[in-house]
């Protein structure tokens, strides 16, 4: 044997002498401690956890939420079409990060159009063979889910409708009486039955259009499930009274949405705009296949929340409960946009289901941020789902952060302003925003910096546009001293918003614009020159006419609307652009399903009377579909 050959090593038995063999011992016992403190002590290993805990630990996966565009990409790659668009290792490009947050990035063509052609035929096949049998299975499940949770599911809607003080589509479907406005919005109805046919033509079934190949976008974002931009238009055709299409929609979510995917969703993603759609879709109609269809779902994010802290992780297998944090996340964390982007749906989720689980869920959520010190009162934007500490001191009112705050002030009114405790979460966290991050810039520009660990960043954000129309819908119900103040303040941000649409060359904003090195409102960055379709400004401006009247926002309106139909219309449909400054513009080739759900609508609104889904029975989630208040006593009288 070799180790007989070594010196000092006896040939019996390889006898180590007594004392070696304690050093060897030691030696060994203080490696497997080790290798066991660094697996169940350091914050949130979540890449170890994984080989031995449960799939509820899984591993981080390179894909991007909508959230991160901005955030984790600035550390990698220098190409500006890679600081547009989160791929995955298999090419893909995610779609939308409302929060990061909000909406998706720019994505590669060139990559994404070869896997189109091939690979989604193949999908397709696979899918026929299942559709047919969706609806079935969806009704046994939750059936089945109904059945272990004992609870009573129905749900009296023409007593919901009798809660309600105004109907929703108003007296006239919202019809101006003057015939420019009535003009107007007409525009912007056809643009959103032109937008629609070309994605019916070429994309049906898909998540998005990409008009310029003519084809079809499923991203990676919604774990399996499809038809992403038809849930996103359901509510907006019903309230332009483009019926025909709306009926096809419909149609198409009862026989084709098949929710028994088995794929890696966002869980903020598909909660905002497939969860939102169909709540949305079955109050505005009172359809019972919307009601259905939206119970099947939530029942499927709930294991996200399965932390040791019950904040849930960002992303979740539909088909067997698995989550995780992105891979980009710090220290496995979860997201404040995202985690703090439920509290809306799982409120309403509760109320059609009976089932108290979903509302427990986040209030949970809101019970942890309660609890845990905030620097300065501002809340960062990374969480660990299991220590429930801050990871990083990054505070932003765009990307990461945005509809958290949106989330606080909705749930309170969305409350029949009984919930006050989002309320005094609302001004608290308002107030210390004010205090830390409003500046206002050498040329009287009003703007939201971001904060990272104490040092501001003069940098404002497209997402963060949405604020405008936070602060103004807020402005009642605070301090009533405060109430002009937080007009004005909402005025001012929205009209430095509308500044950096107007300082471009195409009259459309850039997806962020900085206040330093003697630039105000305009992107310094070539990765920040891009516009996807956003909603954020023309949502600011849709709320400020609203509580104040003031013409001068539908005059802003009008403006992004010729912008719009100048550069990012093209023949099959409309198109994100690459630079707002550029003369002649490149286009992105996606049409994103958030500019048919949010930016049309809120046009359309724009253009609208204010009884077309009044503001005192509807509130807005993040995708801009209208979600009732909850009127209890009525509901429950």
């Amino acid at each position: 044997m070799i180790f007989r050959k070594l010196p000092g090593v006896s040939a019996s038995g390889m006898g180590l002498r007594l004392s070696q063999k304690f050093v060897f011992l030691l030696f060994l016992s203080g490696l497997v401690t080790l290798c066991f403190g660094a697996l169940f002590f350091l914050p949130d290993s979540v890449r170890l956890k994984r080989i031995f805990l449960s799939k509820t630990e899984s591993q981080p996966v390179t894909v991007g939420s909508e959230n991160d565009v901005r955030e984790h990409l600035k550390k990698g790659a220098k190409d500006p079409e890679h600081l547009r668009g989160i791929t995955s290792a298999k090419g893909e490009t995610s779609t939308k990060l409302k929060a990061l947050s909000r909406k998706p990035s720019v994505t590669n063509e060139a990559k994404t159009d070869k896997k189109d052609a091939g690979g989604e035929a193949l999908e397709d096949m696979m899918l026929s063979s299942s559709k047919t049998e969706s609806a079935s299975k969806d009704e046994k499940v939750t059936s089945s889910s109904n059945q272990g949770a004992n609870t009573d599911t129905s749900f009296d809607y023409n007593k919901f409708k009798k809660c309600l003080l105004k109907p929703p589509l108003g007296i006239e479907h919202g019809k101006p009486s003057d015939p420019q406005t009535l003009q107007r919005r007409e525009k912007v109805k056809e643009m959103m039955k032109f937008a629609w046919d070309n994605y019916k033509s070429f994309a049906w079934g898909k998540n998005e259009l990409r008009p310029l190949t003519r084809n079809g976008h499923i991203g990676n974002m919604f774990g399996g499930l499809r038809g992403a931009s038809i849930v996103d238009s359901l509510d907006t055709l019903y309230i332009m009274g483009l019926m025909d299409e709306y009926n096809d929609a419909k149609e198409w979510v009862e026989t084709s949405l098949d929710l028994n995917s088995n794929g890696e969703a966002s869980l903020f993603e598909v909660n905002i705009r497939y969860v939102g759609g169909l709540l949305s879709a079955y109050y505005l109609t009172g359809e019972e296949m919307f009601k259905r269809k939206v119970m099947v779902l939530g029942e499927k994010l709930l294991p996200a929340f399965n932390t040791p802290t019950g904040i849930p992780r960002g992303v979740i297998n539909l088909g067997s409960g698995t989550s995780w944090s992105w891979g980009w996340a710090s220290a496995g964390s979860s997201i404040l946009a995202e985690f703090g982007t439920l509290h809306l749906e799982f409120v309403h989720l509760s109320e059609l289901s009976n089932n108290g689980i979903y509302t427990e869920k986040v209030m949970n959520i809101r019970k942890l941020l309660n609890k845990i010190e905030k620097p300065h009162g501002l809340y960062p934007n990374f969480l660990s789902p299991v220590s429930g500490n801050w990871v990083q001191h990054h505070v932003s009112i765009g990307g990461l952060g945005d509809s958290f705050y949106e989330y606080l002030i909705k749930s309170y009114l969305m409350s029949d302003k009984t919930d006050e405790e989002a309320k005094k979460m609302y001004y608290s966290a308002l107030e210390a925003i004010e205090a830390n991050l409003v500046q206002k810039s050498p040329g009287g520009l009003t703007y939201m910096a971001e904060w990272r660990g104490g040092i501001l960043d003069h940098k404002m954000g497209h997402l963060a546009c949405f604020s405008g129309g936070m602060v103004v819908i807020g402005a009642d119900d605070g301090a009533p001293e405060k109430r002009q103040h937080y007009l004005d303040l909402a005025a001012e941000i929205t009209h430095t918003c509308h500044e950096s649409y107007s300082r471009s060359a195409t009259k459309l904003g850039p997806e962020a614009f900085r206040f330093d090195g003697g630039a105000e409102a305009t992107a310094t960055r070539l990765s920040d020159r891009y516009y996807i379709l956003r909603p954020e400004v023309i949502e600011s401006y849709m709320y400020m006419w609203r509580l104040t009247h003031d013409p001068k926002y539908r005059e802003w309106g009008w403006e992004a609307v010729e912008a719009l139909e100048q550069h990012c219309r093209v023949e099959a449909g409309f198109s994100g652009i690459r630079d707002v400054y550029a003369q002649t513009v490149s286009h992105d080739n996606m049409q994103q399903s958030f500019f048919l759900s949010e930016t049309l609508k809120y046009l359309y609104l724009l253009f609208s009377d204010d009884d077309l889904l009044p503001l005192e029975d509807w509130v807005f989630n993040t995708e801009a579909h209208p979600l009732p208040v909850v009127r209890k006593s009525c509901l429950q009288g």
